[in-house]
């Protein structure tokens, strides 16, 4: 899942990568989702790119082991 942030309001939304079919910049930054739901979000077409890359990215890397203090 990667993390944007939805509309004007610029709160943290996850969206299930995976689930995208297509971005689009109509200015605002309107993602589709298989579906058919949209969301309008802050971030470029770009930047999405981008962190759906370093999502990918970090999951064929394998499983970490997180630590609790």
């Amino acid at each position: 899942m990667i993390e944007v942030h939805h509309g004007r309001e610029e709160r943290p939304l996850l969206v299930n990568d995976d689930l995208i079919e297509t971005v689009e910049a109509t200015p605002d930054t309107v993602l589709t989702l298989t579906t058919g739901k949209k969301l309008i979000v802050r971030e470029t077409p770009a930047e999405i790119v981008a962190l759906i890359v370093e999502f990918r990215r970090r999951m064929q890397s394998g499983p970490r082991v997180i630590e609790r203090g």
